[in-house]
């Protein structure tokens, strides 16, 4: 596994440090907050915000992936994040992830000062997204996703298919160092099927790239606990407990301060 990750122009412990990715949704319709910071002074106000809670990474949304989502053309896309990530870039000094499966969407965004690009498809979407980060020289986060819920062997299918995201990265001229992988929870899943992967985080450290757990106010969480959206909270802490006690380094969160609080007491459990 290797040591250490350059995201911008921080540099990422991987050896022993979980870091926390901060949701920034300028989108009307996204299932937790869709429409709070489509103004660019709450945008800014809330980065702000993230930072001083202890956000490492600020990841920018412009098109909802909930289910039902609508979606939407790569000219509007486009329009919503660019000014957004102008905007953040030039104000904070914080790496910055673009969160599309739109290879022309990514291409405009890594032009507008992003560091990284989250693709919800691994690559699969867009025969072009590989080639738009390799040419970049950018940090991709790659997660599992696939159409319908269907599995020869559930946990040893998500594994091939996000190894072959990683073949596929490669193949392209993205370095090894540049990858960042995602289970998918919620994507392409049954709710047991999501519980399989909580279950199983330390299997997917055999695909030796830094992993990355999106669950925050998940629907596996308000299912686990019959909870309505704005009150997971406490059930997506106890997911990025269980990421730290894997080794992960990365968590992909709304609530900020909550989770880097968990984050710190389970790694001062973990190493004294």
């Amino acid at each position: 596994m290797q040591q250490s990750m350059k995201i911008g122009s921080r540099v990422f412990d991987l050896k022993d440090h979980t870091y926390v990715m901060g949701i920034l949704n300028v989108t009307p319709d996204s299932f937790s907050d869709g429409g709070r910071y489509l103004s660019m002074d709450a945008v800014l106000n809330r980065v702000e915000t993230m930072l001083n809670e202890g956000a490492d990474i600020i990841d920018v949304g412009g098109e909802s992936t909930r289910p039902g989502h609508t979606v939407i053309d790569d000219g509007e896309e486009i329009a919503r994040v660019v000014p957004v990530i102008e905007a953040i870039t030039k104000r904070f000094d914080v790496p910055v992830s673009i969160d599309t499966y739109k290879a022309s969407v990514a291409k405009a965004a890594l032009a507008g000062g992003a560091h990284m690009v989250n693709d919800i498809w691994g690559l699969q979407h867009d025969s072009s997204m590989a080639h738009v980060i390799a040419e970049a020289g950018a940090v991709c986060c790659l997660m599992h996703n696939q159409n319908g819920k269907e599995y020869q062997n559930f946990l040893h299918d998500c594994i091939k298919t996000l190894q072959n995201s990683v073949d596929t990265a490669l193949s392209a001229g993205i370095a090894r160092q540049n990858i960042i992988l995602d289970p998918g929870i919620g994507f392409a899943k049954t709710y047991e099927q999501n519980l399989c992967v909580m279950q199983n985080l330390e299997s997917f450290n055999q695909l030796d790239c830094p992993m990355l757990l999106g669950t925050s106010r998940k629907s596996m969480i308000g299912l686990a606990l019959d909870l309505p959206v704005d009150e997971r909270l406490e059930g997506t802490l106890v997911t990025t407990v269980l990421a730290v006690q894997a080794g992960w380094n990365f968590v992909r969160v709304h609530d900020i301060k909550e989770n880097v609080r968990a984050i710190r007491m389970m790694e001062v459990i973990r190493h004294g």
